[in-house]
């Protein structure tokens, strides 16, 4: 059984890791988009597609099998390494070669040289998956932190630079090169494993057989979210296409920094666990409501004081992404519940169903695709909200058997800080009518917000801030 005390000082490594890096990649983000025009954002993003669908190829989820498996050894790991690389090689080779039919669909010529050079991030990924494997599986987070914040900060000071200097969209592809294998070249540096000049086809079989399931889902579900940046790509311009990412990037700075953290722990926690379902329960329920509770008013009150910060921060030409942060706001406030009951299905071992959740949560997402994109892409963002209604309830709804733990009881464990998130936001909001300085409005609004939301909360006992309280305490 692992010890809470590895779980939370992993937890602790892994959360620092992701807020350094978020926070690098925001100010730089910041810093590029009052360079760069919104088309350049929307350029970068086309050629993404392709990229962001093949890695999860460079995988084969054999990654994930690898952190699944009980005891791997050195064999295993070698294996799965010298599979990565292939796959890698041939990915590259495949859009070296596609190069130009990428460009004709999208009719940007341009697109050649950039998709070329972009897709060499493939290889860089088939290099790190096994250390990354390792890492998790051995719950040394540690090295994560030495890794990203070593890849965010050379990245960005390459991008930041070429931006300043007048290389456009280019200064975007290269802090994307330079975050790939600088944070490579680390993890090779503090990471001890290395591999051996061993393969077996016999662990490779028994690897993939839960591996293909996960690679097939992974690709459904980056297809799917591609998907829509295709689609607005192709139909309408790269600047919407700009826009409904922005959209998403404020959100995801938050979200990604708890949500990921979270996501590299329970997987290896939980399998550890996984043949004592009312740990792997309560692992769930306990994930659930402290996540929730934490992502609600940092989202709910973002979406209310969203005008505020476009303005301030990204300057009146990104001002039409306010709507789309407003409604991903709201959908990657959920992102928890779906990450905590796809990890339990998964260190029970049963890929079978997550591909099924998977195939069953993306044929309705296609659909809800096809009926919006006639419309408009203000109509596709709302799609989203509504697939990923959907999806939460999906993704939940095996648990109720494997668990005992099904949706309807998820839902009353979140509900309540739901409630008080709402009410902390419409202060926020209310109070962003005052006549103020931008800057200190903003304060003012946050500040406000959450401590209304942190006081309520401990007055009326919700468990999870009760939780966080006594593991401070616990802590210090």
């Amino acid at each position: 059984m692992v010890s809470t005390g590895i779980v939370v000082t992993n937890f602790i490594w892994k959360f620092a890791e992701r807020c350094g890096a978020q926070f690098i990649s925001f100010v730089v983000s910041i810093i590029l988009a009052r360079i760069l025009m919104p088309s350049d954002y929307g350029v970068i993003a086309l050629c993404m597609v392709f990229i962001y669908i093949l890695q999860v190829f460079a995988d084969s989820g054999l990654g994930t099998a690898l952190i699944q498996k009980k005891s791997p050894d050195n064999l295993d790991y070698s294996t799965v390494f010298f599979t990565n690389i292939f796959i890698s090689l041939v990915l590259y080779f495949w859009m070296w070669i596609g190069a130009p039919y990428i460009a004709d669909f999208y009719a940007m010529p341009e697109l050649v040289s950039l998709v070329r050079v972009l897709s060499l991030i493939l290889i860089s990924n088939g290099l790190r998956n096994v250390q990354q494997a390792y890492v998790s599986k051995h719950m040394i987070f540690k090295r994560f932190f030495y890794s990203t914040l070593g890849a965010s900060i050379s990245s960005a000071i390459v991008g930041i630079g070429l931006a300043y200097h007048g290389f456009g969209m280019w200064s975007l592809v290269a802090q994307q090169l330079f975050n790939g294998y600088v944070g490579t070249l680390i993890l090779w540096l503090t990471v001890p494993w290395r591999p051996s000049f061993t393969f077996s086809f016999i662990r490779l079989k028994k690897l993939f057989a839960f591996g293909w399931k996960l690679l097939v889902s992974a690709l459904i579900s980056t297809g799917y979210d591609q998907l829509w940046q295709l689609i607005i790509g192709k139909v309408y311009s790269p600047s919407d296409l700009a826009y409904f990412n922005q959209g998403q990037k404020f959100p995801q700075v938050i979200v990604t920094n708890i949500n990921a953290s979270i996501d590299s722990i329970l997987l290896p926690t939980m399998s550890s666990e996984q043949e004592h379902r009312d740990r792997v329960r309560d692992m769930t329920r306990r994930a659930i409501k402290t996540s929730i509770f934490i992502m609600a008013p940092l989202m709910i009150i973002l979406a209310a004081c969203s005008d505020n910060i476009v303005t301030l921060v990204l300057t009146e030409k990104w001002h039409p992404c306010v709507p789309f942060l407003c409604i991903f706001c709201i959908n990657y406030m959920f992102w928890p519940v779906h990450t905590a009951n796809l990890n339990a299905i998964n260190a029970l071992g049963r890929s079978d169903i997550f591909l099924k959740l998977e195939i069953i949560k993306n044929v309705i997402g296609i659909g809800i695709v096809l009926y919006t994109m006639q419309y408009s892409v203000m109509a596709m963002a709302y799609g989203t909200l509504v697939s990923g209604v959907c999806s939460q309830i999906i993704n939940a709804w095996p648990n109720k058997k494997l668990l005992h733990y099904g949706y309807f009881q998820q839902v009353r464990d979140f509900i309540p800080s739901i409630f008080l998130a709402a009410a902390a936001g419409c202060v926020a909001y209310i109070i962003g009518f005052l006549a103020l300085p931008l800057v200190g409005l903003l304060i003012l609004q946050g500040v406000t917000g959450l401590m209304i939301y942190f006081i309520l909360a401990y007055i009326i006992k919700i468990d999870a801030c009760l939780y966080l309280v006594n593991m401070a305490r616990r802590i210090i």
